[in-house]
């Protein structure tokens, strides 16, 4: 079966469940390298509200292992059987870097949004294909690979001001290159090439990507940033994560990635009454 085609309204603010394939990603609660558990990690996330799954089957952490690109295919493939199987109606995104696991995903299943860590940079087949295939495009900022990232995060003016000279340059080459702009998202990529104080510059400084007209989306949940400041493991990260949620939701249309989707759901919904009072 074809996963219908879905359409999303990108200036509403969303909550994309995390449904990683892997079985090495850091939190180890989010990993689902079953068929079975992938199904209920779906089902869940379905059932709690989120809007978006995004499926994962390369882990991004810093120091993981080199996957295969069959590997991946394999991984990727559980994860959409398990979105067919559940039929929940919600929108998929691929987790991946590589224009080989789009186009695949593509010709046997239906659209998807691509939600890329290195914003074409690690494949230079990807922003043509995206670009052909007329996708949701979300380009993470991220210098070098996981592997090396952290090695890399010195920025002369300042992390934000890096993400933001980056994006415009970024966005300008992908618009070039025939991404429409209203399939694009941009990702700061926190925790990716920025120690935990420049993560927290740059969640201050939203506001200043937000002027490039494009919507976010934003990834800090149960991430190090949080559990490190607090000295607890990320098991413990979920009321940091959900303080995290709360101020990234504030001053524009915001996709949260979250690991925890009914608990970042109530501040979704706090945060619209809010605002709109």
């Amino acid at each position: 079966m074809i996963l219908e085609p879905k359409n999303i309204n990108l200036s509403d603010s969303h909550v994309m469940a995390i449904v990683n394939l892997t079985p090495d990603s850091f939190y180890s609660e989010s990993r689902n390298d079953d068929f079975d558990a992938a199904i209920k990690a779906v089902e869940r996330a379905a059932s709690e509200g989120a809007t978006i799954v995004d499926l994962g089957g390369y882990s991004s952490r810093p120091g993981a292992d080199d996957v295969a690109v069959e590997e991946e295919w394999r991984r990727v493939c559980m994860g959409l059987e398990a979105v067919q199987r559940v039929d929940a109606g919600v929108v998929v995104s691929i987790d991946t870097f590589r224009s080989e696991i789009v186009r695949r995903v593509v010709d046997g299943y239906g659209d998807i949004i691509v939600n890329d860590i290195s914003a074409g940079e690690m494949d230079s087949g990807m922003v043509p294909t995206v670009a052909r295939l007329g996708l949701n495009y979300v380009a993470m900022h991220m210098r070098g690979t996981p592997s090396t990232m952290q090695q890399m995060t010195s920025y002369d003016s300042g992390v934000t001001e890096g993400v933001v000279s980056y994006f415009r340059h970024r966005v300008m080459q992908l618009e070039s290159a025939g991404i429409a702009r209203q399939r694009i998202i941009l990702d700061p990529g926190f925790g990716f090439a920025k120690n935990v104080e420049q993560n927290f510059e740059l969640l201050k400084g939203l506001d200043s990507i937000r002027v490039l007209g494009y919507p976010l989306l934003v990834g800090v949940s149960r991430k190090s940033m949080i559990y490190r400041s607090l000295d607890i493991k990320p098991e413990e990260a979920l009321p940091g994560s959900l303080a995290l949620a709360w101020q990234a939701l504030q001053g524009g249309n915001t996709i949260l990635r979250v690991h925890d989707v009914a608990a970042t759901m109530q501040v979704l919904r706090l945060s619209n009454i809010y605002n709109h009072r």
